[in-house]
């Protein structure tokens, strides 16, 4: 029997179309079981979920940050003007003021020494300013991550806060802030220009977040050398200078570009304090400081060992002009006295030519201080003013107080309104003689009881409490005999003497009552050594006066001019002649014998001391110079053993002598009493009080057109 055949398998052929593939049902999907959490995978996964939390925030945060800051600096760029609109961001011109010679001696308001590139400028410089203020200056985009995060070091360090001191602002930061971020000054704020610039300069986070993006505007818009000029031009480097082209000139007298390294470390030093590093204010501070830049310079590569050496061994010093320290007082007086719109609040450049002679200035500080070191107790608190002037009111020399240092101080000899005390006399003198009383008429210097309504009796004591009898009026004003003087001022009339008084110049509000002629009325020095230059240049007015023309820099037309401080007259010349002599007795043999000048130089003066010695005087004149001195707490304490023939006089002489050293000697404008003819037979004798009348001279044709005129009007016979 045949074995049946295993049937082959074969898979079955497959078809050349692809047959529809069969709709079949959708599975059903199953929940995929969560994987099993381990206890570090409970303890890890808050972790994981705030970092995935963090990531989506920080990269959406990151996003808006940079469109906020991108939208801040395009608006930031179009509102940045060029760079020559930028260079002088003063909101006040500057005053430069010389004296009679036309030497600059002072400065006031902000010096801007014009727009300076970095091609005109030492190089140096630039070196300095960027060794000791950003050195990744030509490397970064305006703002420095390291050197914000270095400064926060630092002030946790010294235990401040991150943002408290020192801030690590770039160089393009720090002129973000000299433009306040864009926004200039308004007086019209409420603000003083100063108080504005340190809101700009606030360190606030708000005021460094702002910073940003008008720093990278800042990048986007100049070059890096523009900006570090913009820099160069609006820095404030102390003494009224700003821009480094100021300061160069301001400290050293030259050009910005002939810096040398030692004078360019000491510029760059000054800008972190710029006041208290100033070389004007403590040279040897902004040398010391100069140093510190000069290492920095070395240890960057931008001096040589060479280099180095030779500045380190010369420091930089001032250059003659800016050495000297004198005329504050005068300056600020000249500033306050003149057009407020020219001087004090000036939006232009202007040159200001005064009166000082600076010889005549150094010899009254000098004088000053000799006094103060040799004869007064050490401690004391007293202060003393100078005055001194030309016989037309042009004033030579002000010392305002003892220290002579700068300017912007309280000055005694124009603020401070005092009683005169015996200072006054001469003006009542004057008034006599212009009446017709001579230096040698009599008056009688006895108890003198005066009813005064409302205050009772009046009766003056001389400071010996004695009295002398009939006296001349010489003797009388020599001996500053009070008495005598009251006598003859009731005699005179008191309106009289206020009238001579005012009309020399004492603008003061003058006493009613019979004190007004020993001097209870109340002046400033600066008033009555002009009263007494009126006396010297023979009865006339004067108004004394600094300012001698004042032209605007770049101009040869003066826009002010003034030659003299001349007026009208007061009394006749033969009454001041009189009076000069009068008052030669008083430092001959009077009370004012310490103002006594050497070799027999004729001078002129009068004491005054006030009660309980509160104010001590001594004003007086040689044939050249009118000088007043004041002496005094500025509290009012008295003084003790000081009185006007004392102190003062000693001051006026050592001030006189230095003045006049090497001068020839000019006579003063005085009678000579021996070959003075007498007009009456008799001088005239002051007994008792009796009223007179000044006289006056004639009117002239135009003054009677108008008392006519005047007189129809209120009627008058």
């Amino acid at each position: 029997m045949a074995k049946p055949t295993k049937k082959r398998l074969v898979a079955d052929k497959r078809r050349t179309a692809r047959a529809p593939a069969k709709r079949t049902a959708p599975k059903k999907r199953t929940r995929r079981a969560a994987p099993r959490r381990g206890l570090l995978g409970w303890i890890l996964w808050p972790f994981r979920f705030a970092l995935r939390l963090g990531w989506a925030l920080a990269w959406r945060g990151a996003v808006v940050v940079a469109l906020i800051l991108a939208v801040a600096t395009a608006w930031n760029y179009t509102r940045i003007p060029d760079m020559a609109t930028l260079a002088d961001g003063r909101a006040r011109g500057s005053v430069t003021l010389q004296d009679r010679e036309g030497r600059t001696f002072a400065w006031r308001g902000d010096n801007f020494g014009g727009l300076i590139t970095m091609e005109g400028v030492s190089p140096h410089l630039a070196n300095a300013v960027i060794a000791s203020e950003d050195k990744r200056f030509y490397r970064h985009l305006g703002i420095s991550p390291r050197g914000i995060a270095g400064a926060m070091r630092t002030n946790l360090r010294a235990g401040r806060g991150p943002f408290s001191g020192s801030g690590g602002s770039t160089i393009t930061q720090q002129v973000a802030k000299l433009l306040c971020l864009g926004n200039d000054y308004d007086p019209t704020s409420g603000m003083t220009e100063a108080q504005f610039e340190a809101d700009c300069r606030a360190g606030s986070v708000w005021r460094k977040l702002k910073e940003i993006p008008y720093a990278f505007a800042l990048e986007a818009k100049f070059s890096k050398d523009e900006i570090l000029s913009i820099y160069l031009n609006r820095a404030y480097l102390g003494a009224g200078a700003r821009g480094f082209a100021a300061a160069s000139q301001r400290y050293f007298g030259k050009s910005v570009a002939r810096l040398e390294p030692t004078e360019a470390a000491m510029l760059s030093g000054l800008l972190p304090a710029p006041s208290y590093y100033a070389p004007t204010n403590n040279l040897q501070r902004a040398q010391d400081r100069a140093r510190t830049v000069l290492v920095l310079m070395r240890d960057q590569g931008l001096l040589n060992s060479a280099e180095f050496t030779r500045a380190m061994e010369n420091p930089a010093t001032l250059s003659p002009a800016a050495r000297q320290d004198t005329g504050g007082y005068f300056a600020d007086w000249v500033m306050s006295d003149g057009p407020d719109f020219l001087t004090g609040e000036t939006t232009e450049d202007v040159i200001v030519r005064t009166t000082l002679d600076q010889s005549i200035q150094k010899a009254a500080e000098r004088a000053l201080r000799h006094v103060f070191e040799t004869k007064v107790s050490p401690g004391s608190e007293a202060q003393a003013a100078i005055v001194v002037m030309s016989a037309d009111g042009a004033v030579r020399a002000m010392v305002g107080g003892r220290d002579t240092r700068g300017g912007g101080q309280f000055n005694r000899a124009i603020q401070a309104v005092r009683q005169t005390g015996s200072s006054f006399k001469p003006f009542v003198y004057a008034a006599a003689l212009d009446l017709g009383w001579r230096y040698n008429s009599t008056v009688l210097d006895s108890e003198l009881a005066i009813d005064v309504p409302g205050s009772g009796t009046y009766s003056p004591d001389n400071y010996t409490n004695q009295f002398y009898g009939e006296v001349s009026l010489t003797e009388a004003l020599a001996r500053s005999l009070n008495a005598a003087t009251v006598r003859l001022s009731e005699n005179v009339g008191r309106d009289v003497v206020r009238n001579v008084a005012t009309q020399f110049g004492i603008e003061s509000d003058l006493a009613e009552g019979p004190a007004l002629a020993l001097g209870v009325s109340e002046s400033t020095l600066l008033e009555m050594t002009g009263a007494y230059a009126g006396i010297l240049n023979g009865g006339t007015s004067v108004t004394p006066y600094g300012l001698s023309s004042l032209t605007l820099r770049g101009e040869n037309t003066p826009l002010l001019d003034h030659d003299s401080g001349l007026g009208e007259r007061v009394i006749t010349d033969d009454a001041a002649r009189q009076l000069v002599y009068m008052m030669s007795r008083v430092i001959a043999e009077g009370t004012g014998t310490r103002a006594q000048l050497p070799d027999g130089r004729p001078a002129a003066g009068k004491t005054g001391t006030t009660q309980a010695a509160r104010d001590a005087w001594f004003v007086g004149f040689t044939g050249d110079y009118v000088a007043g001195v004041w002496m005094g707490y500025d509290d009012n304490t008295p003084l003790k053993g000081v009185t006007g023939g004392g102190l003062p006089a000693e001051i006026w002489r050592e001030t006189m002598t230095r003045v006049h050293e090497g001068t020839p000697v000019t006579p003063l404008p005085m009678i000579e009493p021996a070959a003075t003819p007498r007009p009456d037979p008799q001088p005239q004798v002051a007994r008792e009080p009796q009223q007179r009348q000044r006289q006056h001279r004639e009117p002239d044709i135009a003054e009677r057109i108008l008392m006519d005129v005047l007189g129809g009007i209120f009627r008058r016979d």
